[in-house]
Order: C-alpha cells, then structure tokens, then sequence
C-alpha cells in the first residue's frame, strides 16, 4: 500500500530517511573542520588527516553501487537499518579511538555502514510514497537535507571548540538510537522482485575497491617516501586490480557497473565532467578548512561558518538554476558553473595569516557557491535525462560513486602534487605556501571541466520523470546535498 504525504505514516517515513541519511550528511561536513585538533590530539601528521577523510570515502565509494543492491533484493528498510546501526558502531569506535590506527579502520567500517544506509534513504521513498506523491517527498527530504548541511559546521564547530572533536561522531549514536526503532515501525518494508535472478558482483565490488585503496595509499604515501620500491609496487598493483575490474564487468552477465551504460556519450561526458568537478571540490574543502585554521587563526567554528555561504546559496537558488538549465540546455551551466568555482578557488589566495573575512574569504566563498549553484543541479538532471527513466537509479548510483572516487583521489594526490611535507599543516608558513600551490591545480582542474562540457554536452534526448525533476533542482531544493553523506 502506497504512503501519502501530509498522513502521520508519511511523514514517519520522511522522519526516518532525513534522519538517516542526515547523520552521514552531517559527519562528512563537520570532519574537515575537526581535522587539526585530530591531528594535534593524536600527534598525527598529513598521511593520516587524509586517511581520516579517505578511509570513510574509500568504502563508501566502492560498495555503495552493491548497498544499493542488496536493499533491492533482501528489503530497502532492512538494508537501511542495518547501514544506520552499521555506521553508529563505526561512529562509537571513531569516537573512543585512543590511536589514529584505530580511527582509520573505524572510519573505513562507517563508510561500510553509509554505503548501505545512503542509497537506502532515497530507495525508501521511491518504493513508499504513491506515485503521484513522490516528488514532492523528494523534495522535502532534499530540503530538509540542505537545512542539515547548513547546520552542521556550526554544530561541528562548537562540538570540537567545546566537549571535543570525538563528539563529531559521538553524536551519531543517540541519532541512531532514535531512527532505528521509528524505521522498524513506521517504514514499510519493499523489495524488488526482478533482482531475485540476479547474482551480485562481488568480485567487481572488492576489486574496484581494492584498485582504489591501493592507488590512494601509494598517492598519500609518496610525499613521505618518494618512489620507493612499496610505493610504485603498490601502485603498478592498483592500476592492475583497476583493469582487472574492467575486464570483469565487460564479462559478466550482471555486472556492478554495466558498460552499456556508458554506450551514451551523453552519459560518459557528463560523467568525465563529474569527475573534474568534485575532484576539484574535493581537493578544495579538505585544504581550506585547513588554511583557515593554520594559517588564518580562524577556530573550528570560525571555519565552518567561513564556508557556509556556498551552502545558504544553494539551498536559495538551486532550483532556480535546474529551471533555467532546462530551459537552454545544460551545456552552458556546465561550462560556466566550473569556470565561476575556479575563479572562487583562485581568489582563495588572498586568504594569509589574519586575513579578514569580508575582504579576502566572503568574495571567495561567494563566487565559489555561485558556481556550485550555476552547475550542480543541471548535472544531476542531465545524468538522469541521459538514459531510459528505468536506469535512473543505476545512473544516478554511478554518478554518486563516480564523485566520492573523485574526491578520493583529489584528498590523496593534492598534497603530492602541491609539494605538502608530512608536518606541514603545523606550520602556517609551509602550509599556506603549499595551499598556494593547490589552489591553481583545483582550479585547472575545473577548466579542463568546463571544456569537457562545453566540447560535449548536449541537452538530454529523454526528459526526466517526475521525481528527477525534483533531484535536479527544478521542482524543488538540490538532491545534490546527498553527495556530501
């Protein structure tokens, strides 16, 4: 039976999924402010900062295409809760973690649990809400979401100011407590009956995620080590596990990652694009709440609410934007959109020891949300509007995992690449110096973006279907915060 909105079982569902996906939401954005105080608490040097962030998108990364699966199979509810209380033991280890080894592996178990408990947000809606209904749940989960984004550098902030970083992820246990036993209640339970036939790829999951893991640690690694032997064997055995996982999924009957898919050119580009972009934004907000803490003096709170005017600017017009990319097309916001973050990332340079904010940081972070307003929701639409509306949730799996392996990759190789020591985030001198490095490379990367879209994009041959519309920012706020869970 479907769920309605405005009944009190509909908005327990709607309760539930904003509640779960919002603790994974709300962890990833507090992280990155909490990073020096974890590093000066556990005397810990830039390897495990970003192995602190890496590790959580590591797994998340590569099983959330199987999370996905197994809620289709087994019960979206069922996987659902299984991710939440998943990624709340993973949240209970980070919080009491006494080494940074400790917090490494648990960060990588709470990615295990997001990985199911993200997808399964979504799915629950999809399958409860009648169909005439969907949308507008969508949006309303969406919204709420963006509200949850917006709160969460000042909580992250004052949690590590005040009671201390390990309640970052401490607060994840009574949420979890909470979303529980509400879902075991008040959520139906839906499955899909057409993958029962199915056999899932597990050997695709754990080779693309080995392929990953063993190219992030040889890029993190190398600064410390140089071209050792460990470092190039590791990473020759990352590009070998990489091409094994291609050669798989070409094989296999039912893959992981179907490369028909990729049969739309429409599709791949605005993947390729995809990659730039959160490569680049990746890179960027691991840095800057960095740069802001070292080198500028800013607090964690102080931090955090520096770069929220990127998220006040997309809850207010994303779905302006999504308007208007459907009305011309997305191949001009996903030109302009890259090239209006790369000129934010570059005025980033003006942010030095005692930089002020209206001067230096609020012209950066304007521009910056700008950007991210002219190109996030066009790209969500036109990676669903580029294949049959009964593959957008493969699509939009593909597109998600596709962003996280960015950013990925980004927090690895950027300190390499901009010449970052071990010890630099303790010195104000050497880390601002190596920012100032970094922020060109972000921005380059943006511009080989823009020129991706402006070479290849086209407006999408199908339209989106009710609910995309709402994802894409046209009916209502951006889906997109979920890429941050």
């Amino acid at each position: 039976m479907s769920v309605r909105m405005g009944t009190a079982k509909g908005r327990w569902v709607l309760f539930t999924t904003v509640l779960g996906s919002g603790m994974a939401m709300l962890d990833s954005t507090v992280v990155n402010v909490a990073l020096p105080r974890i590093g000066a608490d556990l005397d810990a040097d830039m390897a495990v900062l970003q192995w602190t962030v890496n590790a959580y998108m590591l797994t998340l990364a590569g099983l959330i295409l199987l999370g996905g699966a197994l809620g289709d199979r087994y019960g979206r509810r069922k996987v659902f809760v299984v991710g939440v209380v998943w990624f709340a033991a993973g949240s209970l280890l980070c919080g009491l973690a006494p080494d940074a080894g400790v917090l490494i592996a648990a960060r990588a178990l709470q990615g295990m649990g997001g990985a199911l408990l993200t997808p399964g947000s979504l799915a629950l809606i999809q399958a409860s809400f009648h169909p005439d209904d969907r949308a507008a749940a969508v949006g309303v989960w969406s919204g709420l979401g963006g509200v949850g984004a917006a709160v969460g550098p000042f909580l992250g902030g004052w949690l590590v100011d005040g009671p201390g970083w390990r309640w970052v992820f401490l607060l994840n246990v009574p949420l979890a407590a909470l979303c529980v036993p509400v879902a075991l209640r008040h959520v139906p339970e839906s499955k899909d009956a057409r993958v029962h036939t199915a056999r899932f790829d597990v050997t695709g999951a754990v080779l693309g995620a080995l392929a990953l893991a063993l190219v992030t640690y040889a890029l993190i690694e190398a600064p410390g080590r140089g071209a050792s032997p460990l470092v190039l064997v590791v990473a020759a055995a990352g590009v070998a596990f990489g091409v094994a996982f291609i050669r798989l999924e070409r094989r296999l009957a039912d893959p992981m990652l179907p490369p028909e898919v990729f049969a739309s050119r429409q599709f791949t580009a605005v993947n390729l694009v995809t990659v730039c972009v959160y490569a680049a934004f990746g890179g960027f907000f691991f840095l800057a709440a960095l740069q802001l803490q070292v080198v500028a003096g800013y607090s964690a709170l102080g931090a955090g609410a520096a770069l929220l005017p990127t998220t006040v600017l997309m809850l207010l017009l994303s779905a302006r934007s999504g308007a208007l990319g459907e009305r011309i097309g997305p191949r001009l916001p996903l030109t302009v959109g890259p090239l209006l973050c790369a000129g934010g990332m570059l005025l980033m340079l003006r942010v030095g020891v005692d930089a002020s904010y209206l001067r230096d940081v609020l012209p950066a972070v304007v521009v910056l949300g700008l950007g991210m307003v002219t190109l996030v929701a066009p790209l969500t639409a036109t990676v669903l509007g580029s294949v049959d509306a009964g593959r957008a949730g493969l699509a939009s799996g593909i597109n998600n995992a596709a962003a996280r392996a960015a950013g990925l990759i980004a927090v690895a190789a950027l300190p390499l690449v901009a010449g970052m020591s071990p010890t630099a985030y303790r010195s104000a001198t050497e880390f601002g110096s190596t920012f100032r490095r970094a922020m060109p490379v972000c921005a380059g990367v943006l511009v080989v973006g823009a020129v991706l879209a402006y070479a290849t994009v086209r407006r999408p041959r199908v339209g989106c279907h009710a609910e995309c519309r709402v994802s894409c920012g046209v009916a209502g706020p951006p889906l997109e915060r979920d890429r941050d869970a």
